[in-house]
């Protein structure tokens, strides 16, 4: 598939329902199908290139943590499906970046649960000795580890940034039957995936969860612990007191911190180099979550 076809994605005889940063969606009907573009967006601009086969790791860590908490909360991922026939021919091109899912109404919250110190939290913390309103102990410092994992909805944006609410607030939004129940399931995962990924060499600062909800109940859907959705981070490099190594987006932010952009579009292009490191550090997260390689 060439560049081009997998930073924007038609499908013909598909309708296309939403297309997002990353991730392109198509109805099929009963179901979504869900592709995962290889889009890298910072400072909510989308870069004009983007990273080879970042699409792929997307999806398949998706698909792993999906297997691994089938038992402890139900997911919107249709098993063992197949593409369309539509697209059987390119099922290579393909395969590894899409899903295909059940439809669900998503709620009107993201669920993040932090278990360390960082970000928006790390700055909030500093001036009020909170995160997300929650009050933490004192004198704690950059990238530590929290006492315990704390969950800190949001709101969604179309655009722009999500923005950061209560646990009340939540409840306003979603009923306080629903915003207990995912709060309860957003922590169960993140610790047992936490401590998984720990084994793993790798930490999960912080992640983003989206449930939705269909005849039987709650479900997880969209993308799951991915280095777009959490903070991974190196474990044999971890100190707190500073900012971490990532598995993520860190070498474009860093590359486009040196540049005199004000952060606006049209984004500048990435160069060789900088596409290159930050597609290694996916293709490590992927490798060291599965054991497996791409």
């Amino acid at each position: 598939m060439s560049e081009s076809a997998v930073l924007h994605l038609e499908l013909p005889g598909l309708k296309k329902v939403k297309s997002g940063k990353v991730r392109e969606i198509f109805d099929l009907g009963e179901h979504f199908l869900f592709v995962a573009s290889d889009r890298i967006s910072a400072f909510d601009c989308v870069m004009p290139n983007g990273i080879p086969r970042k699409g792929e790791v997307l999806t398949q860590i998706s698909h792993f943590w999906f297997d691994r908490f089938a038992q402890l909360v139900p997911n919107h991922r249709v098993p063992d499906a197949v593409l369309p026939a539509p697209l059987a021919a390119r099922a290579a091109e393909l395969g590894r970046r899409s899903m295909v899912v059940k439809k669900a109404q998503p709620l009107a919250i993201e669920c993040i649960v932090r278990g360390y110190l960082s970000g928006s939290g790390w700055k909030e913390y500093q001036k009020h000795g909170t995160v997300c309103g929650i009050r933490l102990p004192a004198g704690l410092t950059e990238s530590a580890e929290l006492p315990e994992p704390i969950f800190t909805p949001s709101t969604k944006a179309e655009s722009g940034h999500d923005e950061n609410i209560s646990f009340e607030q939540a409840v306003g939004i979603v009923g306080i039957q629903t915003a207990t129940a995912v709060r309860d399931l957003s922590l169960k995962i993140y610790t047992a995936a936490r401590e998984y990924a720990r084994q793993r060499g790798i930490i999960i600062a912080d992640t983003k969860f989206e449930f939705g909800e269909m005849a039987g109940g709650l479900v997880l859907i969209d993308e799951v612990l991915t280095p777009d959705s959490s903070r991974f981070w190196p474990a044999d490099q971890y100190a707190p007191g500073r900012g971490q190594p990532s598995y993520d987006k860190q070498f474009v932010r860093d590359y486009l911190e040196t540049l005199d952009w004000d952060k606006t579009p049209p984004a500048p292009a990435l160069p060789p180099e900088i596409i290159a490191k930050t597609q290694a550090k996916y293709l490590e997260a992927y490798e060291r979550l599965t054991g497996a390689k791409l």
